[in-house]
């Protein structure tokens, strides 16, 4: 671990600690990368809960299977992995790639404002689903809606800079 705390402000979150991986400090890594082990090229990592975070060197890692395994520097058993299940992780936002016309990070896409293209308030984007096929906005409001984030299908404007997405779903579905 690196010396001192962050604040979580400018950090983006790329996947979660899921606990030890055998007895030498490894961990078992949640990656919400595309592909899963690109997590691995990111030498530093923040890990934290809340306001919180941490710096770590990540020291080797690999792909275990169909999981990601890591070793931290300073994790050196698997009681100090332990200790970092369920944590996030997260790196600087300068440091990841920009993306293509159409393309989001998750993470600027959570708390946008959702409305059709009616102008119907549908709430607000809280979190996103990988399901494999595609993605999927659960937006919050007056009810739970589960929207498929197919650019140009159903989701027909996203203004970071407004807060904003326009979608094409009928307020009833």
């Amino acid at each position: 671990m690196t010396e001192g705390v962050v604040d979580r402000a400018g950090l983006i979150v790329l996947g979660r600690i899921g606990g030890p991986h055998g007895v030498k400090g490894w961990v078992r890594i949640q990656s919400f990368t595309d592909p899963r082990e690109n997590i691995l090229s990111y030498p530093r990592w923040f890990l934290g809960r809340g306001a919180q975070w941490a710096a770590y060197e990540l020291s080797d890692g690999r792909m275990q299977g169909k999981s990601v395994v890591a070793l931290l520097s300073g994790v050196e058993s698997r009681e100090a992995a332990e200790s970092l299940k369920g944590r996030e992780i997260a790196v600087p936002r300068d440091e990841l790639p920009p993306l293509p016309e159409g393309e989001y990070y998750w993470a600027d896409l959570i708390g946008l404002r959702v409305r059709t293209v009616d102008g119907v308030d549908l709430g607000v984007v809280d979190h996103l689903i990988q399901t494999g096929a595609n993605d999927v906005l659960v937006v919050r409001g007056d009810r739970e809606r589960l929207i498929p984030m197919v650019v140009g299908q159903y989701v027909k404007r996203v203004d970071l800079d407004a807060g904003r997405m326009d979608v094409d779903w009928d307020p009833e579905f």
